[in-house]
């Protein structure tokens, strides 16, 4: 009897432990949790980015001032 009440109490224990999880609240926006890898991953792209774009105008500049030299 106490064995069968004790086996019982257990299976009833780890049933309620096994409740649906609750829905997160609608009004407080979820935050992003790789915030901070982002940032670190995207930062030396956009770096690079930037020098990309500085190296291109720089080319169109020395095109335009070889142009303008030698006047073709």
């Amino acid at each position: 009897m106490t064995r069968t009440l004790l086996c019982t109490l257990t299976v009833l224990a780890l049933l309620a432990g096994c409740s649906k999880p609750r829905a997160p609240d609608k009004e407080r926006p979820v935050e992003p949790q790789a915030t901070q890898l982002r940032d670190a991953i995207q930062a030396p792209i956009e770096q690079a980015q930037a020098a990309q774009d500085e190296a291109v105008k720089a080319a169109e500049q020395q095109r335009e001032a070889i142009e303008a030299a030698t006047g073709h």
